[in-house]
């Protein structure tokens, strides 16, 4: 498998509601780069050939005249819309939903336009060179036919923590190098310890410094889209009562692959440190934290030509 065949998918269809507004687009390199335009350059220089953006349709203009023509130059951009409206007339409640449907649904919503092994990501988290590096040589591997292989890219817990307040975080149960389960928490410091709060209310637990957690970058080959479209239809049927709130989640969808045997997800510790705006009062750190790296000569000051 050579370089041409791996594309990323980068998730930008959130509302940003914490950062009050399209934290995806706010810009934090020294010439106004956004923190996607980081995400992009590293996995150009990890050998991604193709950009995948899948945001919601009313901010095409947006993300095309802004990330988009600076990168479409160095990589094939394309984009996919995350939208329900082909299950309202089945499903109506899905008339009063505001928000998107959930992380699973905006992969889903990619099938037409990814067709080799690809990585997914999201548009407001800064993941670091060797993450997307790791990635890569997981992808170009030879895979083993009798089940599928995917992998998800894990960081130390405390290299993805904020000082401004609690973060959501994937706890991993790992054996023998593979995900046995995610635990979607409330994750940050309290008296000197991490401690996870379980957002399925269940009970809290401290985690050590280096215990693995997932950032939503994962590794896929494109037989996750018919395992997705058959839970979708699951999903939807158990919830058509009422469709508004509740969300058709990756790390769910993953949780079911894993237990069913369809697939193993392998586990692959980056030594990278994780940088994301998930309040305002980080947007500050983040910029510092960027331009360190550009004064050390790890991206270039203007990271695009032009």
């Amino acid at each position: 498998m050579n370089k041409e065949e791996l594309t990323l998918v980068i998730l930008a269809a959130g509302m940003g509601s914490r950062f009050g507004g399209l934290k995806q687009v706010a810009p934090l390199g020294p010439n106004g780069e956004f923190i996607i335009d980081y995400s992009v350059y590293d996995a150009i220089q990890a050998g991604f050939n193709k950009i995948v953006f899948l945001i919601k349709e009313e901010n095409y203009e947006l993300f095309q005249e802004t990330i988009g023509k600076r990168i479409s130059k160095e990589v094939e951009v394309v984009y996919a819309f995350q939208k329900h409206d082909e299950f309202i007339a089945q499903y109506p409640s899905l008339k009063d939903r505001q928000k998107p449907l959930g992380t699973a649904h905006a992969l889903w919503c990619c099938k037409d336009v990814v067709t080799t092994p690809f990585a997914m990501i999201n548009a407001d988290d800064f993941y670091g060179r060797d993450a997307f590096e790791e990635a890569a040589k997981f992808l170009r591997t030879k895979k083993d036919n009798t089940v599928e292989q995917y992998g998800m890219i894990a960081y130390s817990v405390k290299n993805t923590l904020t000082e401004n307040g609690a973060v959501k975080r994937g706890a991993c149960e790992v054996q023998d190098g593979k995900l046995v389960r995610i635990v979607e928490s409330s994750i940050e410091r309290k008296d000197g310890q991490i401690v996870a709060t379980p957002l399925d209310g269940s009970s809290s637990f401290t985690l050590l410094e280096d215990a693995p957690v997932s950032m939503n970058f994962l590794l896929f080959h494109p037989s996750i889209f018919d395992f997705i479209t058959a839970k979708l239809k699951i999903y939807l049927e158990q919830h058509q009562e009422d469709l508004t709130k509740d969300e058709f989640l990756i790390p769910d969808v993953l949780f079911e692959a894993i237990e069913e045997g369809f697939a193993t997800v392998q586990v692959l510790q980056t030594t990278a440190t994780w940088y994301g705006v998930t309040y305002k009062e980080d947007s500050a750190a983040v910029q510092n934290a960027i331009q360190a790296m550009a004064d050390q000569g790890i991206y270039p000051q203007k990271l695009w030509k032009s």
